[in-house]
C-alpha cells in the first residue's frame, strides 16, 4: 500500500491507534533519518495493524468508522513522521512533541534533509520545505529550481529530479501485515505487541488496564491526563498507571489491575472524579500540615492511593484532625522507610486490606510489624543529596517546627516558606570550604549538612565559614542556630571537626523528628499557622555545580527529543524491591519512552554499576559518560 493510501486510512479513521500505545517518542535524528532512507530507497521496514471490530475497537481519539478498523501495532512513529510531516501536521490520534516532525527541510545541491535553521537557510533557495512540496506539488518549485540553476538546463534537470524524489515519497509501497480473528483478543495482542517491540518497553498491567477501560470509555484516556496536568499545575507529577491506582483502590478496595475488569464503565469514571476529590484534599492537608508543599519532598506517592481510599470509606470526607494527624504519621513513615520502593503491588495490597478492615490503627500496625520500629535514628539522616528520603523529612521539620531564617529571624513556617520564591537550600559548611579541605561530594551534600534559608540570607553567608558566621548569627538572631538544629559547641563549627558536626547535627534532627511524628499519632491538634490552603509555590533551589551540570544535559536532552528523566529518585529491583541507588536521573522506560533500556545516572555511587546492568538497566557515573551514550545512540552506533 502507497504511503499517501495509508495516510488516506488515518484521515478517514480506517487506521488508528489503539489505546494501549504510548505516545509519539521520535526525535528529530530519527524523523531526518527516516526521510534520508525513503529518499534513498532504502529498506525501511512495514506495519503490522490488529482488524478488528470497530464498535468493540478502543482507539486513540475514539473511532470515526463503522465495521472494521485497524489499529497500529507496530510502525506507530514511522505512520506518525510520515503523516506530520506530508500533510504537515499531527494525525488526530497524536501525543507527543510535534517539534520533533515540524520544520523539515530538503537541500537540493548536496541532497541532504535538516530541520529548518534560519542563519542557515533564510534566502539561501537550496532549501526546499517538505510539507510545503508534498502539499503543493513538483510544479511549485520549479521557478525556484530554475533560479537556483542559473541558467543550466542539465542542472536544472538534476534539481527537479531530486524534488520529484522527495515529492515522491508519498507513493512508496509500504507493507502492512495484518493480524485478525476471533481468536485476537486484547490479551493475546498486546502479547504479540510486547513480541515484535521487543527493543522498547514493554505494555505495563496499568496500560492494558487502561486499554480495556478505554473500550467502553474512549475519552477515558484524556480525562485522566486532564487531571494529571491539574497536579502538575500545582507542582505535582503523577503517572498515569498511578491514577489508575487510585481509581482501582477506590472502585474496588483493591490494588491489582485486574479488580477492574468487569466493573462497569459508569464506577470508573466516578471513580476518576472522586480520585480528583480525595488526592486534591489530601495535598492540601499535606501541604498544610507537613508542609510538603512539591513534588520533590512527596514522600510516598503510592501513600496517596490508600489515603484516597481511607477517604472513601470516610463518606467521601476528610477525617477529623486527631485522625488526620496519625495516617500523616503513617504517611511520613512509608516514606522515610521506602515501602513502596519495591513490590509495589504486594505492600499496596497488605495496606487497602488494613485501611479496609482496620483504619488507621491497623495501617500504623501493619508498618511498624514490617519494620519492627519506627524510631528514627541519627544514621537515618547519614543519606546525601536531594534523593535521600530524608531530605523531605528535613524539609518537614522546617516548615513545621518554626525553624528560622538566619538573617531576618523570620519563622520558615507551613504558611510562610513554599510562598518564599527565592528560598535557597543553604550548604551550612560551604561546599568550596569542604572541598578545599578534601572532603567528598557525598560528605558535601550531606542532607545533616543543609538547611533552608531565604535567598538574600544565603547569598550574604556565600562561602563564610562557619566558625565565622555562626558567632555574629546568634548574636544578631539569638535563637536561630539552635531552631534550625545545629549543635551549639563551637568547636564543632570548625572545618576540621565536619564529620562531628554532622554526627551532632543527625542526633538532633532524629530527636526532632521522633518527637513531631510521635505528636502527630498521638492525635494532637496542629497549630493553627501550620494549616495552609493549598499547596504552596515550589521554592527556587540554589544547586551545586553537579546538580547544574545534570540540569543541562536534561535540557540538552529534551531539546534533542529524547524524555523528561525522573529526578532524585529511588531505583529499586522490579522483582524483589531491593533498594538499589538513589539516581540523580533515572528514565525508567528509557532515553525515549518506549525505546532501549533504562537508564541511570548515578553520580556517587559508583560501585552500583555492575548491579545496575544485570537488571537490564545502562549505568552512567558521569555526565560526560552519559553525554557520550546519547552521541553514539545519535549516530547509530548503538541498536
Amino acid at each position: 500500500m502507497q504511503v499517501t493510501q495509508i495516510l488516506n486510512q488515518i484521515d478517514s479513521g480506517d487506521i488508528a491507534l489503539p489505546e494501549f500505545q504510548r505516545g509519539y517518542v521520535w526525535n528529530r535524528d530519527q524523523v531526518r533519518g527516516l526521510f534520508t532512507s525513503l529518499y534513498r530507497g532504502y529498506p525501511v521496514g512495514g506495519f503490522m495493524t490488529w482488524n478488528t471490530a470497530a464498535d468493540t475497537a478502543a482507539a486513540r481519539g475514539g473511532v470515526s468508522t463503522d465495521g472494521t478498523i485497524k489499529l497500529l501495532l507496530d510502525g506507530q512513529q514511522r505512520a506518525t513522521s510520515l503523516y506530520g510531516v506530508i500533510r504537515g501536521q499531527a494525525p488526530k490520534f497524536f501525543e507527543g512533541n510535534a517539534q520533533a516532525f515540524t520544520g523539515l527541510y530538503f537541500n537540493v545541491v548536496d541532497q541532504a534533509f535538516e530541520f529548518y535553521a534560519p542563519g542557515k537557510m533564510k534566502n539561501d533557495p537550496a532549501w526546499i520545505d517538505v510539507s510545503a512540496l508534498m502539499g503543493s506539488g513538483v510544479g511549485s518549485q520549479i521557478p525556484t529550481m530554475q533560479a537556483l540553476a542559473a541558467g543550466d538546463n542539465a542542472l536544472f534537470a538534476t534539481y527537479l529530479d531530486r524534488v520529484n524524489a522527495v515529492n515522491e515519497i508519498q507513493r512508496r509501497d509500504m507493507h502492512i501485515e495484518e493480524v485478525s480473528g476471533a481468536d485476537k483478543t486484547i490479551d493475546v495482542v498486546v502479547d504479540i505487541f510486547n513480541r515484535v517491540n521487543s527493543g522498547g518497553t514493554k505494555l505495563s498491567k496499568g496500560d492494558l488496564a487502561l486499554a480495556k477501560v478505554c473500550a467502553s470509555w474512549p475519552e477515558a484516556r484524556q480525562e485522566f491526563n486532564d487531571a494529571r496536568t491539574e497536579w502538575r499545575n500545582a507542582g505535582f507529577n503523577f503517572k498515569l498507571d498511578w491514577l489508575l491506582r487510585v481509581v482501582n483502590a477506590i472502585v474496588t478496595g483493591k490494588a491489582p489491575f485486574s479488580s477492574l475488569a468487569g466493573v462497569p464503565v459508569a464506577d470508573v469514571q466516578n471513580g476518576l472524579k472522586l480520585a480528583r476529590k480525595y488526592v486534591s484534599a489530601w495535598l492540601n492537608v499535606i501541604g498544610g500540615r507537613l508542609g510538603l508543599d512539591h513534588d520533590r519532598v512527596l514522600f510516598s506517592k503510592f501513600a496517596l492511593v490508600i489515603l484516597a481510599r481511607h477517604m472513601h470509606l470516610n463518606g467521601g470526607q476528610l477525617p477529623d484532625a486527631a485522625t488526620q494527624g496519625r495516617l500523616l504519621a503513617w504517611f511520613a513513615h512509608t516514606g522515610m522507610w521506602g515501602r513502596y520502593a519495591g513490590s509495589t503491588e504486594t505492600f499496596l495490597s497488605q495496606d487497602l486490606d488494613a485501611v479496609n478492615n482496620g483504619g488507621v490503627d491497623a495501617l500504623i500496625d501493619v508498618i511498624r510489624q514490617s519494620r519492627g520500629d519506627l524510631t528514627v535514628r541519627e544514621s537515618d539522616f547519614a543519606g546525601s543529596t536531594m534523593g535521600s528520603r530524608f531530605y523531605p523529612t528535613l524539609y518537614m521539620l522546617t516548615r513545621t517546627q518554626a525553624a528560622r531564617d538566619f538573617g531576618t529571624g523570620v519563622p520558615l513556617s507551613a504558611s510562610l516558606l513554599g510562598h518564599l520564591a527565592s528560598l535557597d537550600v543553604h550548604h551550612i559548611f560551604p561546599k568550596a570550604q569542604l572541598y578545599k579541605a578534601g572532603y567528598h561530594r557525598s560528605d558535601v551534600n550531606a542532607v545533616a549538612n543543609f538547611c533552608f534559608l531565604t535567598k538574600q540570607t544565603n547569598i550574604s553567608i556565600s562561602a563564610t565559614p562557619p566558625a565565622t558566621y555562626m558567632p555574629k548569627v546568634e548574636a544578631s538572631q539569638p535563637g536561630a542556630l539552635a531552631s534550625q538544629w545545629i549543635p551549639n559547641d563551637l568547636a564543632l563549627w570548625e572545618v576540621d571537626r565536619f564529620h562531628d558536626f554532622l554526627a551532632a547535627r543527625r542526633r538532633t534532627l532524629a530527636a526532632a523528628a521522633n518527637q513531631f511524628l510521635s505528636s502527630l499519632e498521638s492525635g494532637a491538634t496542629p497549630q493553627p499557622d501550620l494549616i495552609s490552603a493549598a499547596p504552596a509555590e515550589l521554592p527556587a533551589v540554589e544547586q551545586d555545580e553537579a546538580v547544574s551540570e545534570v540540569d543541562e544535559l536534561v535540557a540538552w536532552l529534551l531539546d534533542e527529543g529524547f524524555s523528561a528523566p525522573e529526578r532524585d529518585v529511588e531505583v529499586a529491583d522490579e522483582v524483589t524491591g531491593e533498594y538499589l541507588c538513589t539516581a540523580e536521573a533515572f528514565w525508567p522506560a528509557g532515553l525515549q519512552e518506549g525505546i532501549g533500556r533504562p537508564v541511570v545516572l548515578e553520580l556517587d555511587e559508583r560501585d552500583v554499576v555492575d548491579q545496575l546492568a544485570a537488571r537490564g538497566i545502562e549505568a552512567f557515573t558521569t555526565v560526560v559518560a552519559l553525554r557520550g551514550y546519547v552521541e553514539r545512540l545519535r549516530a547509530g552506533a548503538i541498536e
